[in-house]
């Protein structure tokens, strides 16, 4: 029997039961539809998480108090002897390659101006910031470069900070009250969005030694900088590390490259997305059993057929290559049909929620459709041994 003969006979053993095939069908569709669903999530954080990290540059550098062995949350003072200083910000200045600097103190305070006020987030800054931070003055000017310690009490409003405080008017020139403290507005930034929850528009901006007075802090939470692209982050970290060394005595701070925090993010991310792949796939076991269950019973149901066959001279291989086919066409509709549904589900997310994280694998999606095929197979192996193995005189005694 030629290759597209046997074929054509699989698909009308299937057809001709079709609740039955149908069933199976849907099982082995559930589990590959929730494969490439769930990686298709897992891939979309991945991507979401790297581009929120990414939208500062790649050429950035961070300095947190504190020494450990991975990267954490800005402000860490793990075992810190020494805090990381505004006379340490400066000292990196000199550093050759560096081209900006940005220490940072982030608090929380009450911001008013005549009758509005709200609580927000307050950043202390330097004038580099729009060029580390890569965000841009929509309204008036930054933070003018004056020396840390005597900075003036300007401040600089993040967008929704505007709206919330100003609605439509013109807050340049304004003075504001952040704490206990008054801040004449020279500038509004253009929207940002939000970092990982964090909103960078209900923010006000102002200098850092005025933000040391305000939140009466004596270190820095932390301190950005960038560096020529050209140069190898590794030398540039190095050279940061000499200096520090130099100025507290000891290696008592942690120096986070872009690249390092992205090479372990992006590891762990794909880690979770192969994760939530191999937890799609237990549900594959059971369209697997489904499978095995159908092909055992069609043998049963089947053996005065395969008597027949074998009595009409069929060799043994043939007749377990009916039913293997049978099985490969099973997981093979289950796959294309969970493929099928699991692309259109994905594509009505994005129509409907634009910003939702989703992005198909699509590695994945043809592992998962190869899957589907091999479970068919395998689930079918079994019981066509078993019918090639009959004796056609006791096949056909079954009739």
């Amino acid at each position: 029997m030629r290759a597209v003969d046997v074929l054509w006979f699989a698909i009308g053993s299937v057809g001709g039961h079709r609740l039955r095939s149908g069933l199976t069908i849907l099982g082995i569709a559930v589990g590959i539809g929730a494969v490439v669903l769930l990686t298709a999530v897992g891939e979309g954080v991945r991507i979401f998480v790297l581009g929120e990290f990414t939208q500062f540059g790649t050429n950035i550098i961070g300095i947190t108090p504190g020494k450990t062995s991975t990267f954490g949350v800005s402000g860490a003072t793990i075992s810190s002897v020494r805090h990381l200083t505004i006379d340490d910000a400066t000292a990196l200045y000199r550093l050759n390659p560096v081209e900006a600097v940005v220490p940072v103190i982030q608090g929380n305070a009450r911001v008013e101006f005549e009758e509005r006020n709200r609580r927000a987030t307050v950043i202390g800054v330097g004038a580099d910031m729009p060029a580390v931070w890569r965000m841009h003055v929509a309204v008036g000017q930054f933070l003018p470069p004056d020396p840390f310690e005597s900075a003036r009490a300007f401040a600089v409003l993040g967008s929704k900070m505007r709206d919330e405080l100003f609605g439509t008017g013109n807050p340049l020139g304004a003075r504001i009250r952040v704490g206990s403290d008054r801040f004449r507005v020279i500038g509004v930034m253009e929207s940002k969005g939000q970092m990982l929850g964090f909103d960078l528009d209900d923010t006000v901006f102002v200098p850092i030694g005025k933000a040391t007075e305000l939140f009466n802090r004596e270190g820095l939470m932390e301190i950005d900088i960038t560096y020529r692209e050209d140069d190898s982050a590794d030398a540039v970290a190095a050279a940061i590390k000499r200096l520090l060394i130099a100025r507290h005595g000891q290696e008592d701070f942690t120096i986070i490259t872009q690249e390092q925090m992205l090479a372990v993010l992006d590891s762990i991310l794909r880690l979770l997305t192969a994760g939530v792949a191999a937890i799609g796939g237990i549900s594959l076991i059971v369209g697997a059993v489904g499978i095995a269950t159908i092909m055992t019973i069609a043998v049963a149901e089947r053996t005065s057929e395969v008597g027949l066959f074998r009595a009409i001279g069929a060799p043994r291989a043939e007749i377990r290559n009916l039913f293997l086919a049978e099985a490969a066409i099973l997981g093979s509709a289950g796959g294309i049909a969970g493929i099928v549904g699991a692309t259109t589900l994905v594509w009505l997310v994005r129509l409907g929620v634009p910003n939702f994280p989703l992005n198909l694998v699509w590695s994945y999606v043809i592992a998962a459709f190869l899957v589907a095929t091999l479970i068919g197979l395998i689930s079918g192996l079994m019981p066509a041994l078993k019918a090639a193995r009959m004796d056609p005189v006791e096949a056909l005694r079954a009739e």
